[in-house]
């Protein structure tokens, strides 16, 4: 899942960002509205969470602008009200959710989670293909019932790949969804994770290499 955290507290936005990488997500941070128009024109993120009260542009403007595009990003938006009259103001403005500060880092993935769900088409909470099972809110994947011992990045891998339901997915696309803008385009990255994720899937193989395509699990 990529995602962009929104937030003008730094020291916030960067603690959210730990969490959700920990959680195995891509993540990138901006610190105003400005900076997440700049970044949401050019990525196309499963998720923003998005700090209503920001400098330069006003959350509410990043929501509208957000809504008005044909793939739509889910939104998460935060603030430090929490009234009711507040958080019906937020979901008007097109958000998916809307969650008060401060708030338990344990909620904010979940609520996450929740939102991603709904993107068109809808990923189901439990991804199975044969004998293999991946649960991503549990953070467990397991083949013939017996539990892979897998990093963050292999089990996000693997991840977008079931959920691509053997559409060929490509080495760029991979980069973009899984990992963030720290990452070097140009590196190996990507093939280096899958060559060490296959031997961990055991036997018969399940991801198959596409030449000049890319990689799929097939259905």
């Amino acid at each position: 899942m990529r995602v962009l955290v929104v937030e003008d507290q730094a020291e916030l936005a960067d603690s959210v960002a730990r969490v959700l990488r920990r959680e195995g997500m891509a993540v990138d941070v901006v610190y105003d509205g400005e900076g997440a128009l700049e970044r949401t024109s050019v990525v196309d993120y499963d998720v923003v969470v998005l700090d209503r009260d920001l400098p330069t542009v006003h959350g509410d403007e990043v929501c509208g602008a957000l809504m008005s595009e044909p793939a739509r990003t889910r939104v998460l938006m935060l603030t430090a009200s929490g009234t009711i009259a507040d958080r019906v103001e937020g979901l008007s403005l097109g958000a998916d959710d809307y969650l008060p500060k401060p708030f338990a880092y344990a909620e904010l993935v979940a609520r996450i989670r929740a939102v991603a769900r709904r993107a068109q088409p809808a990923v189901p909470p439990v991804l199975v293909h044969g004998d293999l099972r991946l649960d991503p809110a549990q953070r467990i994947a397991t083949r013939a019932g017996q539990r892979l011992s897998l990093t963050p990045k292999e089990f996000a891998v693997l991840e977008y790949l079931m959920a691509a339901r053997g559409r060929v997915v490509s080495a760029e696309e991979l980069l973009e969804r899984v990992w963030d803008e720290a990452t070097d385009p140009f590196t190996t990255t990507v093939k280096a994770t899958i060559n060490r994720l296959r031997p961990k899937l055991g036997s018969p193989p399940v991801i198959e290499t596409v030449p000049r395509g890319g990689y799929r699990i097939p259905r």
